[in-house]
């Protein structure tokens, strides 16, 4: 079904931002010591938070194609 790929790749996408965000936050005391580098704590908390609604959207999304599928199934039988 190319309703469940789009949602896996929204999932992949959303655990790809979360992660990069996660580094950029590990790396914040390290980057606040070099001057040319600022890392905005505010707006990595607000990616990650942002990250976690879209993986848990792609994944609602996923369970309601998996249900109609199911339910289509039942129908046919």
């Amino acid at each position: 079904m190319q309703v469940l790929a789009t949602a896996a790749a929204g999932m992949f996408a959303a655990a790809d931002r979360l992660s990069a965000s996660a580094q950029r936050t590990a790396a914040w005391g390290a980057e606040q010591a070099q001057a040319e580098s600022k890392i905005d704590l505010a707006h990595e908390a607000v990616e990650q938070i942002s990250a976690k609604t879209d993986f848990k959207a792609n994944a609602e999304v996923a369970k309601t194609a998996d249900e109609m599928t199911g339910a289509l199934l039942d129908m046919k039988v």
